[in-house]
C-alpha cells in the first residue's frame, strides 16, 4: 500500500505566512526609503522585477503563472556621482540569518557586479527591528569574519543602519 504524503502542518503554514508578511513589510520600508532618495536626487535605486511567465489567462484580469527564472538581487541603481549600487534584501523572524539565503544566481551576479566596481550589500532585517547593511565582501567571507556561516544581530552591530525622524532607513549614510 502506498504511503500518503504527510498533511500540512498548520503551525508551520501560519509561521510561513507571518514570515512572508514581515518580509514584505521590510521591503516596503526599503521601497519608501529608495523613493525618498530618488525624490531628493541622491540616488535612483529600483526594485528588480521577478521574471514571470503567464501560463493561462483566466479572464477579468486573472491569470495563472510561474516564475520564469531564478531571482536576481532585489535592488539595483546608481548613487549620485555615477556609482552602481546593488542590494539583496533578507529578512528573518528568527535570531540568525544564514549565508545560504543568498542564492547561487544572486551571489554570481553580486560577485560579477562587485568585480566591475559596483558597491554591493546585503540588507539584513531582523524581527526586533534592527536593519544592517553588510558589504558583499563581508557576507561572502562570513565564516572567516564571524566564525560561522550565519550572522546574528550581535555580529552585525558595526553595520547597523539608523532610522530618520520619519522612519526611513539611512542606507546611504
Amino acid at each position: 500500500m502506498d504511503k500518503l504524503p504527510p498533511l500540512p502542518n498548520p503551525v508551520n503554514q501560519k509561521k510561513g505566512k507571518k514570515n512572508r508578511e514581515e518580509g514584505r513589510a521590510f521591503e516596503e520600508i526599503l521601497d519608501h526609503t529608495f523613493a525618498y532618495y530618488s525624490s531628493k536626487g541622491y540616488a535612483q535605486i529600483d526594485k528588480t522585477p521577478e521574471p514571470f511567465k503567464i501560463i493561462r489567462r483566466m479572464g477579468n484580469g486573472r491569470f495563472m503563472g510561474c516564475f520564469a527564472a531564478r531571482a536576481q538581487p532585489d535592488y539595483k541603481g546608481t548613487i549620485k556621482g555615477g556609482r552602481a549600487v546593488i542590494f539583496e534584501a533578507k529578512y528573518t523572524s528568527g535570531d540568525r540569518l544564514t549565508q545560504d539565503r543568498v542564492s547561487d544566481v544572486q551571489a554570481t551576479y553580486m560577485n560579477q557586479a562587485s568585480s566591475l566596481g559596483a558597491r554591493c550589500f546585503v540588507l539584513a532585517g531582523f524581527k526586533h527591528g534592527g536593519v544592517y547593511r553588510i558589504p558583499w565582501s563581508d557576507w561572502t567571507s562570513m565564516k572567516e569574519k564571524f566564525g560561522h556561516k550565519y550572522v546574528t544581530e550581535n555580529d552585525l552591530q558595526a553595520y547597523r543602519i539608523s532610522k530618520s525622524w520619519n522612519d526611513l532607513l539611512l542606507i546611504l549614510d
